[in-house]
């Protein structure tokens, strides 16, 4: 009988291992998939920033359109639903009236601009609806000129989401990602020059 009970708490200690096993491997599985999506939704605007240059008409070399880089344009800041829905049901089942379907129709640069930030804005909170997008331009070479991000200048794409810590692990929050922000963010950045 004894020998019985040993078994059984040894049995049961081996389970609770496995129990816990499993929970950091489905808590690491779901934080490595929301690294995967902010990777290819960052390269994906990365790829379209490279498709919507034009030549500048300041400085030799290549722009995009200034509206890349205002910030009201991503993350549905500019749009409003009005409900308890997510962004997603609410902003990216259909595309809002005050925005120019680029896929129907013809667009300007601007438009396509205000176009690629909405569907990627759409893209990141797919999967994960606290994440966001931002695109910048790090160290303008000529600030004072008509371009918001000058000929030659790096331009940033950052995808970042809340972190999550769990047990008494906690992952060391990188700075980049945790400028002017109370929680603690992780993030991918793709930084390129055109």
């Amino acid at each position: 009988m004894i020998e019985v009970l040993v078994t059984l708490v040894i049995l049961a200690i081996g389970l609770l291992g496995v129990a816990s096993l499993q929970f950091v491997g489905s808590f690491t599985n779901k934080e490595a998939l929301a690294r995967t999506q902010a990777v290819m939704v960052a390269q994906q605007m990365s790829e379209r920033l490279r498709a919507s240059t034009v030549p500048s008409q300041v400085t030799d070399g290549f722009v995009v359109n200034n509206n890349y880089f205002n910030t009201d344009l991503y993350n549905f800041d500019n749009l409003s639903c009005g409900s308890g829905q997510s962004d997603f049901d609410c902003f990216c089942q259909a595309v809002p009236a005050d925005i120019t379907n680029c896929e129907t129709g013809e667009c300007d640069a601007s438009e396509i601009a205000t176009f690629d930030a909405y569907q990627m804005s759409c893209a990141v909170v797919r999967e994960n609806p606290s994440a966001t997008i931002e695109v910048a331009c790090l160290n303008d070479s000529d600030p004072g000129d008509t371009d918001s991000c000058t000929a030659g200048s790096i331009h940033s794409v950052m995808v970042k989401w809340p972190m999550k810590s769990w047990g008494d692990q906690h992952k060391i929050a990188n700075q980049r990602c945790n400028t002017n922000n109370t929680a603690e963010y992780d993030c991918v950045a793709i930084e390129i020059a055109l």
